[in-house]
């Protein structure tokens, strides 16, 4: 009898734990499915789809509807903007994702340095997180600067079109294959840094030198130099560099007063007019000052290059940024890249013309770098040779 209550009560156990597991599965198996079922829901791609579509409907009406809507929002017109788009995705630069193409990406890198936005307002523009127009931004620029060798290259060595055959410059210039100037542009740097970027501004600036052709192409750039750091110092360190600026034999850029005359780089002569007239109400009355008038007009070229990028880019020429400055820099030379990328496709209302453009007159004082004797001598035949040729054409 003890025996089979025994058996019972472990057949009774067994029964017993065999429901509760059976229970338990069942338990887990409906959890499984609604767990199953809410990720299913999750993953439904409708309202992303609708949202795609008001992002798409915005890129047509607010940024490629036509020309003059795609500048103003982006500094580009629609032609260079798609043939940029299309290089960098040839290029595998960037890429399409499942959400944002990359006429996306790069509309909105051009809108936030061409307006000098915030990414929160970018990301309202274009219905985006703040993070996912940060995170392409940094991509975009990436690509873009890997586009510096095929757009930033050294100058021609034959005549410039400007100068071949214009007797104002000709053969005067005909070595000359550019201008070379720098410019301060707005720094966000740590206390510590400040005192070393704020020079001749009331702000922090990081000195920008450039070389440009006479098709206002930049053919060099050197950016992150402190806004206290010379001209003179600045064009040493470019000339130091492993692939820094170059200048071929025989040649030279016009160049400030501040550079001093050395083999490659002329500037006008000191303490002599510049920016004068050579006719007409205060001419020019020797060979220095008839130099210095034709050396300014053909070295505005560099002014008209940086007024026309500060006016696209207000990024450069606007409030502090707000990157880090590695970025900062980087920012500068991108921008550099696409208005090279601009004149390679043609002219637009950024680009002023020359008749536009009026240089402040001053009067060239600084002696802030050594004078090379042979360039000094150069400068000194070319301005005599000018003078005399002036005087035999208006004497007969």
């Amino acid at each position: 009898m003890d025996n089979r209550n025994l058996v019972r009560r472990k057949l009774l156990m067994l029964i017993t734990a065999a429901a509760a597991y059976a229970a338990s599965c069942m338990v887990a198996l409906f959890v499984m499915s609604r767990i199953l079922s809410n990720k299913r829901q999750r993953i439904t791609y409708g309202p992303m789809e609708e949202r795609d579509k008001s992002r798409i409907e915005y890129l047509n009406t607010r940024i490629y509807k036509d020309d003059t809507t795609c500048t103003k929002m982006i500094r580009l017109k629609r032609i260079s903007f798609f043939q940029l788009c299309q290089v960098l995705r040839e290029r595998s630069l960037l890429r399409d994702t499942k959400h944002v193409c990359i006429e996306e990406q790069v509309a909105m890198f051009l809108n936030t340095v061409g307006h000098n936005l915030r990414n929160r307002l970018v990301g309202t523009n274009f219905n985006r997180s703040g993070e996912t127009v940060s995170r392409y931004f940094g991509l975009v620029l990436h690509a873009i600067g890997e586009l510096r060798n095929d757009l930033i290259r050294p100058p021609s060595l034959e005549t410039p079109a400007k100068i071949a055959g214009n007797p104002r410059w000709d053969p005067y210039f005909k070595d000359c294959i550019g201008a070379i100037d720098g410019t301060h542009i707005r720094a966000s740097v740590s206390k510590s840094m400040e005192a070393a970027f704020r020079g001749r501004k009331s702000f922090s600036t990081q000195n920008v030198m450039a070389a440009v052709d006479f098709d206002l192409k930049f053919t060099y750039v050197l950016a992150g130099w402190e806004g206290t750091a010379h001209d003179a110092v600045v064009l040493a360190d470019a000339i130091e560099r492993e692939n820094g600026l170059r200048v071929p034999e025989g040649k030279f850029y016009l160049v400030d007063a501040g550079y001093g005359a050395k083999p490659g780089f002329m500037p006008p002569f000191r303490a002599v007019r510049y920016h004068l007239n050579e006719w007409g109400n205060n001419p020019v009355q020797n060979a220095e000052e008839l130099f210095n008038l034709r050396h300014s007009s053909l070295r505005v070229t560099i002014e008209r290059a940086f007024g026309s990028l500060k006016r696209r880019f207000k990024i450069l020429d606007d409030a502090t940024p707000f990157f880090p400055f590695r970025t900062q820099v980087d920012i500068v030379l991108a921008c550099c890249i696409l208005h090279n990328w601009v004149i390679s496709q043609g002219t637009d209302r950024f680009i002023l013309p020359e008749s536009n453009w009026t240089p402040n007159p001053r009067r060239i004082t600084r002696q802030l770098a050594n004078d090379h004797r042979f360039m000094v001598d150069k400068r000194q035949l070319i301005a005599e040779a000018m003078w005399a040729d002036r005087q035999n054409h208006y004497g007969h």
